[in-house]
């Protein structure tokens, strides 16, 4: 995978952590969505990261999916635990040598036995610990943060966090800096657009997806490498980066193929990568409709109407059980559509998401553009073959 930074973007953002930004609410929290594959996790790690640490402030980076079998709230103290342990692995060793059991820091009183996890800390003590023993702000980047409400204490977490930004920050003085990122807008949406959410009142940003200069930086590779292929035809390469998803994995690992001596390609590559594009999207769709004709009736039917609905969604109310009835040609209890959500949800891979609250949304997106895509063109529902 090349490397292209967003330096640029990133320094907006690190602006307006910091408060700096004219309009805007990012020192209370910048929540970012962006589909899955696009370079959300690359860009935070890569240049959000880097930029905050330019810019004096300690990182904590956080990725909530990176141990599915482990709770949020314990990978989100973990992440908080490790900060801390490097910051006080001076302090601790030295308080261990004088076989010291406790030592202050910042006002608190810390068993030394136990740096590196916050059991018997809460959440808000060691991030004031950590910003009081690193002597600056401290920044916590937590990826794909609407897994914490699968979870009684990843939503214990998160109220933490809020609690934590309001006891540290204040007006033009901005000491915890909060980045939520999410690969589905709706289900982090749920972190701020209720009475009862965490982060209740802030807003979810889409995060811009990589776009023409990116193209542009991928062209001119191409030409730099294979000037016999100048000039590279951008707007077929804006294209097939579209048709793949804007995901810069599948459109680069393509492009490598197109482009290799093994490909045996003569002439133009630009028509082979538009072809390649064209295919993975059809494999793409090919497997949701699968994925869709393998349900039994109701299945189909609860995930049509989550389909149809999205963010508006309500799995148990009157409309739902009406819609489930029309769809199957029975009636459906509550029951029977509780059993058929928790069916979608352990498939692999699943197809539903469940809050620790019981709400419900698709695990991926982009299947929410597949039954658009087949609404507009007449081709809803699937039909199986002989049908």
């Amino acid at each position: 995978m090349i490397a292209f930074p967003r330096s640029a973007l990133a320094r907006e953002l690190v602006a307006a952590l910091q408060g700096r930004a004219l309009l805007g609410d990012a020192h209370n929290g910048l929540f970012l969505a962006a589909p899955r594959r696009t370079g959300k996790s690359t860009f935070l790690q890569g240049d959000l990261a880097p930029a905050l640490e330019a810019a004096g402030v300690t990182v904590v980076y956080v990725d909530l999916w990176a141990d599915a079998r482990r709770d949020p709230g314990s990978l989100i103290a973990d992440a908080v635990g490790r900060a801390l342990t490097s910051e006080l692995g001076i302090v601790a060793r030295a308080a261990r040598k004088a076989s010291l059991s406790r030592v202050k820091v910042g006002g608190l009183e810390v068993d030394t036995s136990r740096i590196g996890s916050i059991d018997g800390m809460t959440l808000v003590d060691a991030l004031r610990l950590l910003h009081e023993t690193a002597g600056r702000p401290v920044a916590l980047i937590v990826d794909e943060a609407q897994h914490a409400l699968t979870s009684d204490a990843g939503e214990a977490a998160m109220t933490a966090l809020k609690s934590a930004r309001d006891q540290l920050n204040q007006p033009g003085r901005i000491n915890l800096m909060l980045v939520m990122s999410g690969s589905d807008r709706d289900r982090l949406l749920r972190l701020v657009n209720t009475a009862g959410a965490p982060f209740y009142g802030s807003q979810v940003q889409r995060m811009p997806p990589l776009g023409p200069d990116f193209i542009a930086h991928v062209a001119g590779l191409v030409e730099d490498q294979r000037p016999e292929l100048k000039p590279v035809d951008r707007a077929a390469l804006q294209q097939a980066f579209e048709r793949f998803g804007q995901r810069p994995q599948f459109f680069m690992a393509a492009l490598g193929q197109v482009l290799s001596p093994l490909a045996g390609l003569s002439g133009r590559f630009e028509p082979a990568l538009l072809d390649a594009a064209a295919q993975q999207q059809a494999q793409d769709e090919a497997q949701m409709e699968a994925d869709y004709l393998a349900l039994k009736p109701i299945e189909q039917a609860v995930l049509w109407r989550m389909l149809e609905q999205e963010a508006r969604y309500r799995p148990y109310d009157a409309a739902a059980l009406r819609f489930y009835r029309e769809k199957t040609g029975h009636p459906v209890s509550v029951a029977q559509a509780q059993k058929a959500l928790e069916a979608l949800r352990q498939r692999t891979p699943a197809l539903v998401w469940k809050s620790a609250r019981g709400e419900y949304a698709l695990q991926d997106a982009a299947m929410h553009r597949w039954h658009q895509s087949r609404v507009t063109t007449g081709q809803w529902p699937p039909q199986a073959q002989g049908d």
